[in-house]
């Protein structure tokens, strides 16, 4: 009871002035409690706006380090995830045997004795190879029937590319599809670094499918490797290349006979050509995979305008009517029987025309690939006179 007694006075002063007998004492003794509770109160208040001004900007700033910090990475991580995703399989990037081999096969085919060497590019699908492509194969071997036909293609070097290809080899034309190795044709080339950002999703391929951009490039990289002729899988050959040296063609020209656009469906190159290099550094220098045609058409026309007249550049532009004669817009009309209101003496001259003054035709596959060849048409005439088994020409 002592103990209470003695911790109850020292606590509640009020007990204390209450037993005091001097007034005096009271006063002074109840000021001064009323003077330290007060200061408490205001120091207590201060402690606590201190704390919250000190402490809940770090905290503020931590959190908000720690979002931009997972931002960050999210955002980065997104992007490469973003630009794998829109590479195609691994099958275009995958090195092994065959890949390892295809220097080897490239020099062994091509050194059959062939009057022209040809290369095309595949890199869809196998079943996909169909009839209008077999025609553009059947045209090189009509015109050229001690030629030889490489096609790039990982797709077709395979069982279901040899039985597609097997017609033409039973007749004993020399074409052969060979998986290509871009490592070894980009070596020491503009475009090598290019590849290597591509494969590793440093560099976003574009909206345009890949495919597209790579055959773009394989097709100047063989050429400067090997040289020879690249033809697209949509172009008939009408007569033989076998003069032809260093040469591309117009798609359009103006009205002074001056080539507007060039295109790169059709070049024939020695290999190491000069042109041919500038093509490749342009090609990974301005590359875009967000713009149909720049990092082809468009992009052979940037070049040749630039150096065109320079000293050590030889080559030859013809004219539109040697590999484009129809343009694209026209293309169409080819196809289809003409009805009473067409011109019939267009229907009849044209097919002439292009067998006299043309070395090809190219089909626009962008506008021609959903039409179907009829019978009486002025493709059907031309396939017709062009093709060595013929077996597919209406259903091309």
């Amino acid at each position: 009871m002592t103990f209470k007694r003695v911790v109850s006075h020292e606590i509640f002063g009020h007990r204390l002035v209450s037993r005091s007998k001097s007034p005096v004492i009271s006063i002074v003794l109840f000021s001064l409690l009323i003077f330290f509770m007060f200061a408490y109160s205001i120091i207590s208040n201060m402690s606590l706006q201190s704390a919250a001004f000190n402490v809940l900007p770090i905290s503020f700033t931590i959190s908000m380090q720690r979002n931009m910090i997972v931002e960050g990475d999210s955002e980065n991580d997104q992007f490469h995830r973003g630009i794998r995703r829109k590479l195609p399989e691994n099958e275009i990037f995958r090195s092994d045997e065959l890949t390892e081999k295809f220097h080897g096969r490239v020099q062994e085919f091509f050194n059959h004795k062939c009057e022209v060497q040809f290369f095309m590019t595949w890199i869809s699908t196998a079943e996909s190879f169909g009839a209008r492509e077999i025609l553009a194969v059947e045209s090189v071997f009509k015109a050229h029937p001690h030629g030889c036909l490489m096609i790039l293609s990982r797709t077709l070097d395979s069982a279901q590319g040899h039985m597609i290809l097997k017609p033409l080899l039973d007749r004993g034309f020399k074409v052969q599809a060979v998986t290509p190795d871009l490592p070894f044709l980009l070596n020491n080339t503009p475009a090598e670094a290019w590849f290597n950002d591509i494969k590793s999703g440093e560099k976003d391929p574009g909206g345009i499918p890949l495919a597209q951009n790579l055959s773009n490039l394989m097709r100047l990289a063989a050429l400067y490797k090997y040289g020879g002729v690249y033809l697209d899988t949509d172009f008939i050959v009408l007569k033989s290349f076998k003069g032809l040296k260093n040469t591309m063609g117009a798609q359009s020209i103006n009205s002074a006979k001056n080539w507007t656009r060039l295109n790169n469906a059709v070049l024939v190159f020695d290999k190491n050509h000069p042109l041919l290099y500038k093509f490749i550094e342009e090609f990974a220098l301005t590359f875009d995979g967000n713009k149909w045609g720049h990092n082809g058409p468009y992009m052979v026309s940037r070049v040749v305008h630039r150096v065109e007249g320079r000293p050590g550049y030889n080559f030859t532009i013809l004219p539109p009517v040697a590999f484009y004669p129809v343009d694209w817009i026209k293309i169409v009309r080819l196809f289809k029987v003409p009805s009473q209101q067409a011109d019939p003496k267009w229907f009849e001259a044209k097919p002439q025309e292009l067998n006299e003054k043309s070395y090809g035709l190219h089909l626009w596959n962008k506008q021609s690939s959903k039409l179907m060849v009829e019978e009486g048409s002025a493709m059907g005439k031309l396939l017709s006179e062009h093709c060595v088994l013929c077996n597919q020409i209406y259903s091309s």
